[in-house]
């Protein structure tokens, strides 16, 4: 399914490892330099900006050679309109497919055609449905998850994970008012449900290169759990949908059951991040955590906002400040001092990983036999047998 060489893969995964040890002070620079310069890697762009202006003008040279399809379809005008976004799908297919194998990955051309061909995919099952919402979302997550699994594209896993989940909103809108009315609970429940799935996944993966896809899902599920029973999604969600209006003296059903989950979810986010040591788990505990405050304070004002923006500015640093004082002397476990590196034994096979795929080291190598001759050494060295 990669359209990748495996090889070109797995020196990709060597350089980013050289460059993991050198930020952990394990490596000099000049050795990283040697191992990227003997590696052969993929034509990539680490510099976001850089990667934004090759983006750019991949989406030109796309819109170009569309731009010239549609020349020469303007003959037949309303032919051409119902198949157009079809054609243009087709040029997205092509063009990621000599993209890589000309080995460009991440690099910015690469994503201006995998998206194109999503988008394109997207308004072609629109007009032919004539906007039929679940549909669109079902083809482009499929689209979607195959661009992933054959050119290992992030983004391409984004778009599949909002696919799926407009999947299941406009699923729920088939069954009118119930399915509105349960939308929270079934979207609350199937991310549970994903969560573990990809967990177990990463957990059995045979092959590294859909690490940080899954690792992705995973992450998009956290949030999608989260804001499936949040208080204000709830609340705002149906009055959109259900029309219902909440009067003075009165709340949502089951307001409750939502108002904990908006405070307690993101309490046990934090407590497992720290348990676990993940860090993406407690970087969304943290913006859950402040996304709970935002919504107690969208219905309970309680302070005016320059003064609750003081308190909660105030607050945030003493914390800062005493866990800094507190974890600055620590060595292992949490601590304020920055990582060397994630995994003491990722270090040894890494090094060993980079050096013998350098300079071509095998794990043992016979030595080659003396031409000198020493005699038994029976009692102090060589050649001394016991007589002169």
């Amino acid at each position: 399914m990669i359209v990748y060489d495996k090889q070109i893969l797995n020196n990709d995964a060597l350089v980013d490892e050289a460059d993991t040890l050198y930020k952990g002070g394990f490596i000099s620079k000049e050795q990283k330099k040697f191992i990227k310069k003997e590696l052969p890697v993929f034509k990539s762009q680490d510099n976001i900006l850089v990667r934004l202006g090759f983006f750019l003008l991949g989406n030109l040279l796309y819109s170009s050679i569309c731009g010239a399809i549609s020349i020469l379809g303007l003959s037949s005008e309303h032919i051409f309109l119902e198949i157009c976004c079809y054609l243009f799908a087709a040029v997205g297919f092509v063009g990621s497919e000599l993209l890589a194998k000309q080995n460009f990955h991440n690099h910015g051309l690469d994503d201006s055609f995998i998206l194109g061909a999503l988008l394109n995919v997207g308004f072609a099952i629109g007009i032919t449905t004539e906007g039929y919402e679940i549909v669109i979302a079902f083809f482009v997550a499929v689209v979607a998850i195959f661009m992933f699994l054959r050119y290992l594209h992030l983004l391409s896993m984004l778009v599949f994970c909002l696919a799926v989940t407009a999947f299941l909103f406009f699923g729920m809108f088939e069954f009118g008012d119930l399915g509105k009315a349960i939308l929270p609970f079934t979207a609350m429940i199937l991310s549970a449900i994903f969560y573990f799935v990809t967990k177990k996944l990463i957990n059995n993966l045979n092959e590294s290169y859909y690490y940080n896809g899954l690792l992705l899902a995973n992450s998009f599920c956290l949030v999608l759990f989260y804001l499936s029973c949040n208080y204000l999604v709830v609340r705002e969600l149906s009055a959109e949908l259900l029309g219902t209006e909440v009067k003075p003296g009165t709340d949502i059903p089951f307001a409750f059951f939502f108002y904990g989950f908006t405070f307690i979810v993101p309490i046990v986010y934090l407590v497992q991040a720290f348990k676990t040591k993940d860090r993406i788990m407690l970087w969304i505990s943290f913006l859950a955590i402040g996304f709970s405050i935002y919504t107690i304070r969208f219905y309970y004002a309680v302070l005016p906002i320059e003064v609750a923006l003081t308190l909660g500015g105030l607050i945030l640093f003493a914390i800062a400040y005493f866990s800094i004082k507190k974890l600055k002397g620590k060595e292992s476990g949490l601590t304020f001092k920055p990582d060397r590196i994630n995994h003491s034994d990722a270090i040894l096979n890494a090094e060993a990983l980079v050096v013998a795929s350098t300079f071509g080291m095998k794990p043992e190598v016979k030595p080659q036999a003396s031409p000198m001759e020493f005699g038994g050494g029976g009692f102090s060295g060589g050649g001394s047998d016991g007589s002169f």
